[in-house]
């Protein structure tokens, strides 16, 4: 059964209109502490996690049926190329297909990993990493407790010590004014990249490279 999570501080009064939106048959959870993102060394969204019936990952955690040709959006009008549009739609079908073969074959699907392929893959926990979560956890409660210029600092500080989050980033630039985690910032530290990716390519047959 799918469950979606959603990383979002602010509850239910930013996440809650999207969720209500995508009239999900599914639950739909909020995470105000960001506690699976911590839990799963996740640093972006959409990302999916594969769990069965006993409850053994078998894959994941891993970009969810996306890819970087959105970074051909337009920031100004939001409107993407036709070209990057068809290869998000090919993705995201490829993804959906390796789903339902899971749902259908189980442990019997190609998409299934071993213990120690997915063991293998899971995120290494640097020390960096780890005091860039406690950074980030010491802002939100300083947030909570309505001192937001305190929190910003730590904020910073997390972001400084993992770059690679764009969780991290991405709340603490929403906590400090609602929409500039999609804003001009966010756009600019995108185009910094470089050559480097967004989100990781998903390791699956048939995915654009």
């Amino acid at each position: 059964m799918p469950l979606a999570i959603a990383l979002d501080t602010r509850g239910a009064e930013a996440a809650g209109p999207w969720i209500e939106r995508a009239n999900a048959a599914y639950p739909c959870l909020i995470d105000r502490e960001h506690l699976v993102a911590r839990l799963y060394g996740m640093v972006n969204v959409p990302t999916a996690v594969w769990i069965d019936e006993t409850g053994r990952i078998v894959r994941g955690p891993e970009t969810a049926g996306t890819s970087d040709a959105w970074r051909e959006m337009d920031p100004a009008t939001y409107h993407v190329p036709a070209q990057a549009r068809d290869e998000l739609r090919t993705v995201r079908a490829i993804y959906l297909d390796a789903l339902r073969d899971w749902a259908r074959n189980g442990p019997a699907s190609v998409h299934v990993r071993s213990q120690r392929e997915v063991r293998d893959r899971l995120p290494r926990l640097t020390e960096a990493a780890a005091r860039a979560d406690a950074c980030f956890r010491l802002g939100l409660v300083l947030q909570q407790r309505g001192r937001a210029d305190a929190a910003q600092r730590w904020f910073q500080e997390a972001r400084r010590l993992h770059p690679d989050s764009w969780s991290i980033a991405r709340q603490a630039w929403d906590l400090e004014e609602p929409g500039k985690a999609g804003g001009p910032e966010f756009f600019a530290a995108v185009r910094a990249l470089g050559e480097r990716t967004y989100y990781s390519p998903i390791d699956m047959d048939g995915m654009p490279r």
